[in-house]
């Protein structure tokens, strides 16, 4: 048995396997400690991935060589792109899964990645340094010490954490395994500041017992698409040619909707005295935008009934996750509400929903590479960090991943910045801001979510990766494919024009003005309501130009011709910004020197340790006028 690793990854939920992943494939020895090699990247609460600023995200682990992204492609039973009838820069991939596929594929992945080692024990504590400065490695359950350069914490739910079902208390990271303890409490001697957080999970149901017929039935997309910009990873890949093959609905599973109501409510408020919630014996924030039913209830009183999707777990199970039924209720009350829910009338349960209470630290703890500020080599990543969500947590576990191997090997870190990538957005905000409740990534939080649309983060990561080892020459082939493909669509559309005689039908069908004369094709596809999909099916020309080209090469070219002068004015904000990302603060900077400077912005720079003047400005309580005392003194 090894007894020596660069990096331990204590953990194996989301953040745990693409921090382990990330740096094996770094070259890293890795050791992915967990405490149960049977629950490795297990979805814990719904069986989807992606979603509204999410699937950005899982796009962007792709295209820094993650897993997720193929792993949710493979495991996919349904696809949906969000938000299609808004802008590009909203559109989000979701997909349903196969909760048992999901993770034997990520563990099927890990086992055949190089410099992956597994241990099944709990972590009880953290070998550190005689000067309290560095970790050294990690000591399990079964008290074997293993030493390691570098130790990533992806804790989850598990720390201290405690069960709350009705007025039931049960110590536990998840139903039916046990709490993690005593890395808590060994954090705080060492003087980090810990808190408490809630989340929660909906019972889970026996389909077999649901009358689908009084519910909407949603379908995923005609022709489903994917998140990895690797070919050949998903089952809903069309055939070639334009024959509608695997990505047809008919073979993808349908979800359904139904709806509370009024008597599902009253029922719900008599378990309300029994409510660890309402009781107080839950101290812990939850998720502000994914709230509990009885939260729900009592929050939106005015509403009469709330949606409820009921999502399949998988293809070969009966098993319903109730996606919006989120409890911690006593379990008779939840039981009678459900049967009070239109197709639920005799509804069987196989385990009643829960709300979990653990630790976490405050984030404002770390440094933009996810180490804290306090452990050298000590890295954090997902819900101990105060985030919820499986993609929050993968991206933070792959950038503690790269890290974590860049400094062991001596070579500088990766920090994504604001303008680059959500990861970059989250990372910051956690960082920067803190969090004093579970982060949930949205599309409002970026400032350049144009620039950072979902079909372009190849474009914006795949070349970065490449350049660390992380994402294959074969991914940096398709990028520059795809590239010179939309540049020559585009040159197409700038240098050739439409005939009249063409499409002027078209036009009047759609409620355009006709044209008159020979026009560019770039001032036909800039209107509105126009798109190059339907424009081909009237030209034979344009059609015959666009033979060469994918979908996804077509559809990343008509974002850049109708959004182009919004897309140049992000460019340019995000290039100012980045002048200030350029202005590195070294770590040890004396804030107290600066005798223009107020008590509370030294206070604030000296808790926050900000990395670049960039940074430093969007500390919480920091005003426009300690920047520029600030750039003065740095000779700015």
């Amino acid at each position: 048995m090894q007894s020596q690793y660069d990096v331990i990854v204590v953990g194996a939920g989301h953040a745990g396997c693409e921090a382990a992943a990330a740096a094996a494939n770094l070259g890293s020895k890795v050791l992915l400690l967990t405490m149960n090699m049977q629950t490795i990247a297990q979805m814990s609460c719904n069986p989807a991935m992606g979603g509204i600023a999410k699937g950005q995200i899982v796009r962007e682990i792709d295209a820094m060589g993650g897993y997720s992204g193929i792993v949710s492609d493979k495991s996919a039973i349904q696809f949906r792109m969000l938000n299609r009838s808004k802008g590009p820069a909203m559109w989000s991939p979701r997909t349903q899964n196969d909760r048992m596929l999901f993770a034997q594929l990520w563990r099927e992945m890990l086992e055949q990645t190089p410099n992956v080692d597994f241990w099944q024990d709990m972590c009880k504590s953290l070998i550190i340094s005689a000067d309290g400065k560095r970790v050294e490695g990690v000591v399990t359950g079964m008290g074997i010490e293993f030493k390691a350069k570098a130790v990533v914490l992806t804790n989850g739910t598990f720390l201290n954490g405690i069960i709350h079902i009705g007025e039931k208390q049960l110590g536990g990271g998840r139903t039916g395994e046990s709490a993690s303890y005593g890395i808590t409490e060994q954090l705080v001697q060492l003087g980090f500041e810990s808190g408490r957080m809630k989340t929660g999970t909906p019972p889970r149901i026996d389909g077999r017992s649901l009358d689908y017929t009084k519910m909407e039935i949603q379908d995923g997309d005609a022709i489903a698409d994917k998140f990895s910009y690797l070919d050949n990873t998903s089952p809903f890949i069309p055939l070639k040619g334009g024959v509608q093959g695997a990505g047809d609905v008919k073979n993808q599973a349908p979800c359904h909707v139904t709806y509370t109501n009024q008597a599902v409510h009253d029922i719900l408020k008599t378990g309300f005295e029994k409510s660890p919630m309402f009781q107080g014996r839950i101290q812990g924030l939850g998720p502000r935008y994914c709230p509990s039913i009885e939260d729900k209830i009592t929050r939106f009183s005015e509403r009469e009934r709330h949606q409820l999707f009921v999502e399949p777990e998988g293809w070969n199970t009966c098993e319903i996750y109730v996606n919006g039924f989120s409890t911690s209720l006593p379990i008779d009350v939840q039981q009678k509400a459900l049967q009070l829910i239109p197709g639920f009338e005799n509804v069987k349960m196989f385990r009643p929903g829960y709300a979990i209470e653990y630790d976490y630290f405050p984030p404002t703890q770390l440094k933009l590479t996810l180490e804290t500020q306090l452990i050298d080599n000590l890295y954090f990543a997902g819900q101990i960090n105060g985030t919820t969500g499986y993609e929050e947590a993968a991206c933070q576990g792959l950038m503690s991943g790269i890290n974590a191997s860049l400094k062991v090997s001596g070579k500088p870190p990766l920090i994504l910045n604001r303008y680059e990538a959500y990861i970059g957005v989250l990372i910051d905000d956690l960082v920067t801001k803190g969090t004093d409740e579970p982060y949930r990534m949205f599309t409002s939080r970026a400032e350049y979510r144009l620039l950072l649309r979902q079909d372009n983060a190849d474009i914006r990561l795949t070349e970065l990766s490449n350049k660390l080892g992380l994402a294959s020459n074969e991914r940096l082939t398709r990028v520059n494919q795809k590239t010179q493909g939309y540049t020559k669509i585009i040159n197409f559309f700038k240098n050739t024009s439409a005939e009249p005689i063409v499409i002027n039908s078209f036009l009047q069908s759609v409620g355009s003005a006709e044209i008159n004369q020979k026009t560019r094709y770039l001032n036909v596809i800039t209107r509105p309501n126009i798109s190059i999909n339907e424009l081909v099916k009237h030209d034979e020309v344009l059609a015959s130009a666009l033979l060469e080209f994918d979908n996804e090469t077509i559809e990343q070219a008509e974002i850049l011709m109708k959004y182009e002068g919004y897309i140049e004015r992000e460019k340019e904000n995000a290039d100012k910004q980045k002048r200030l990302e350029d202005y590195i603060i070294k770590p040890d900077f004396d804030y107290n020197s600066i005798k223009s400077l107020g008590a509370e912005a030294i206070e604030k720079f000296k808790k926050h340790k900000p990395h670049t003047i960039g940074q430093a400005s969007r500390i919480s309580g920091i005003n426009p006028a300690d920047i520029s005392v600030l750039l003065v003194y740095l000779g700015r």
